[in-house]
């Protein structure tokens, strides 16, 4: 699988985030509409099926996002020295 930009996959979680805020508190059939184009773009992006696997693997790929960013400061902390 293609690993998503963070920038992109923070994106589509917010999107996902606000479009389930939306939906839960009065829900419409645009809300509804918007929810499923949200959990589907969430599902496409992480390679998932499900949103709960989705939200899971968004997880893991914040997670390999942010130790590769340690991994980079590390290193240029050695190359300074």
């Amino acid at each position: 699988m293609i690993m998503p930009a963070e920038k992109e996959l923070r994106a589509v979680l917010a999107r996902f985030a606000q479009a389930r805020i939306e939906h839960d508190v009065l829900p419409t059939g645009r809300t509804s509409r918007a929810l499923e184009d949200a959990t589907y773009t969430l599902c496409v992006i992480t390679g998932s099926r499900t949103v709960e696997q989705a939200l899971r693997a968004a997880d893991a790929l914040l997670d390999r996002h942010t130790a590769g960013r340690a991994g980079l400061r590390q290193g240029d902390e050695t190359l300074a020295a």
